[in-house]
């Protein structure tokens, strides 16, 4: 017996439902509700604090006006629980997914990992290419954490301290900050977006990530490419003085380019196409052995101890796993990025999941989904008309919604069945919404990831937006892609190949 991969969803549990009794502006009204309620809940109430907990309600509110038009339209409640419990059931292996990359999370900041990957490539700066410099830093860190917040946060708030020094605009430099970021944000397997996106249109998370990299990849040559001009046009002063905080790292754990073994397993697990919850366990449990190997004193002093004991070694290797740990240093700046939450840390994300299935559980219960793939396949007659839609979908949610989970969440299940009538195979979608959804909630002022990242990096949205060059690219990209139909995967038996 052959073992398969676990993936976010069967085919055969993804029907939609048709109801004849629903028409399309019935099937919109839990759609409008939902966007209203998030809308107000984001932007009047909580902020950015949305996701700890009232926007996963708000899915739960827009999932009881699907189900009191559902009532109105003859649907059963029962029918309506058994969606849910089928959407529920098809995010099982994202849900494990989730978790173990919380655990790996914690496993490679313990062992000193991820502070090692900061600490050489802090040392790329160069003044001449400072911008590009910033874009590779950024895009290393955020691919090493999954994080584009905690990457503004530490390293941006310190390269705009560079930029200051050197004389160079700040609004440049966060452009060139968040395009780094937001590229790890969008391909790291760490990232809870990079994990929702395929969630939503029900694929694998490393069949994703490679599928996207065929317009991420181009995008960052070019984001690349744009800054290196730039930053040979311009006057520098000064000098890139990182030296704070590479001894700050190196006073803060062991640095060993050996380290790089353990991630370089993991790569080479990832290309010969290991199911995703054994890489990422082996990852994990590779990384247990890396912390106890380079850096006892740190397991030791998480496990509640002054020196390493088996007791000790036990609690810190599964406090990272389980729950927040942290690397002790006094440098300020890099506080919140030497620590992690562990799995505990991914609960929020679950929660979201969990609450976008009830809404879009019932949304397939009442044949809402149906009804709204079918309006979409007698507007869009193309496959580049339904790529449009999707993108335009994707920035309108985070224009009202002002949250890039929903941006994700909403037309993914929204228009998983549009893509598979069209034949094409869902990667596709998780594709689009990465490159329409993720990256471009931060050029939205009021949207939670642009008032984070102005707040911390102490730039204006404006002055940034235009500078954020991978993030407005990625959806002309993936639109040249669709309208040229380069790398549009179909639904075949030979799906599987690239």
């Amino acid at each position: 017996m052959q073992s398969q991969d676990i993936k976010p969803t069967n085919p055969k549990d993804d029907q939609v439902v048709e109801n004849k009794e629903l028409n399309i502006w019935e099937a919109l009204i839990p759609v409008f509700a939902l966007i209203i309620m998030l809308f107000y809940n984001v932007f009047f109430a909580y902020g950015e604090d949305a996701l700890e907990g009232s926007n996963q309600f708000i899915l739960l509110m827009g999932g009881a006006v699907a189900a009191i038009v559902g009532f109105f339209n003859k649907v059963k409640f029962e029918q309506m629980l058994e969606e849910v419990a089928l959407n529920i059931k098809s995010t099982a292996g994202a849900i494990l997914i989730l978790l173990l990359v919380g655990a790996l999370a914690g496993t490679w900041l313990i062992s000193g990992i991820i502070p090692t990957m900061i600490y050489y490539g802090l040392q790329i700066l160069n003044p001449t290419i400072f911008l590009a410099s910033c874009v590779i830093i950024c895009a290393i860190i955020s691919v090493a954490t999954g994080s584009s917040w905690t990457t503004s946060a530490t390293v941006g708030i310190a390269l705009i301290g560079i930029a200051n020094a050197l004389g160079i605009s700040v609004g440049m430099t966060a452009g060139a900050i968040l395009s780094g970021a937001y590229f790890g944000d969008k391909i790291s397997p760490l990232s809870d977006t990079t994990n929702l996106a395929p969630a939503m249109a029900g694929t694998d998370l490393f069949t994703h990530i490679r599928y996207m990299l065929y317009t991420t990849v181009p995008t960052l040559t070019i984001t690349l490419l744009v800054f290196i001009i730039i930053g040979f046009s311009l006057d520098t002063s000064g000098t890139a003085d990182t030296h704070l905080i590479l001894a700050a790292v190196k006073d803060s754990i062991n640095v060993s380019p050996w380290l790089f073994v353990v991630p370089l397993i993991v790569i080479i697990l990832i290309v010969k196409k290991t199911p995703p919850l054994i890489a990422l366990l082996l990852g994990t449990l590779l990384g247990a052995v890396a912390a106890l190997l380079f850096q006892p004193n740190i397991v030791a002093a998480i496990g509640g101890s002054s020196s390493l004991t088996f007791e000790s070694g036990y609690k810190g290797i599964m406090n990272a796993i389980t729950v927040d740990s942290a690397i002790p240093t006094e440098n300020e700046a890099l506080k919140e990025l030497f620590s992690a939450g562990g799995m505990s840390g991914m609960l929020k994300t679950i929660w979201l999941i969990l609450c976008a299935m009830v809404f879009g559980g019932i949304m397939d219960g009442i044949g809402a989904l149906s009804a709204i793939s079918k309006a979409l396949l007698k507007l869009f007659h193309t496959t580049f008309g339904l790529f449009a839609s999707t993108v335009a979908s994707c920035l309108a949610l985070n224009l009202t919604a002002s949250d890039q989970y929903l941006a994700i969440v909403v037309p993914g299940k929204m228009y998983s069945q549009a893509f598979k009538d069209k034949g094409l195979a869902p990667e596709n979608l998780s594709r689009t919404l990465e490159d329409s959804g993720t990256v471009t909630s931060v050029l939205v002022p009021w949207n939670t990831c642009g008032a984070y990242h102005s707040g911390v990096l102490g730039v204006d949205t404006l002055h940034y937006a235009g500078y954020a060059i991978f993030n407005w690219l990625s959806p002309f990209m993936t639109l040249l892609f669709a309208a040229f139909r380069i790398k549009i995967r179909m639904l075949t038996t030979s799906s599987a190949k690239a």
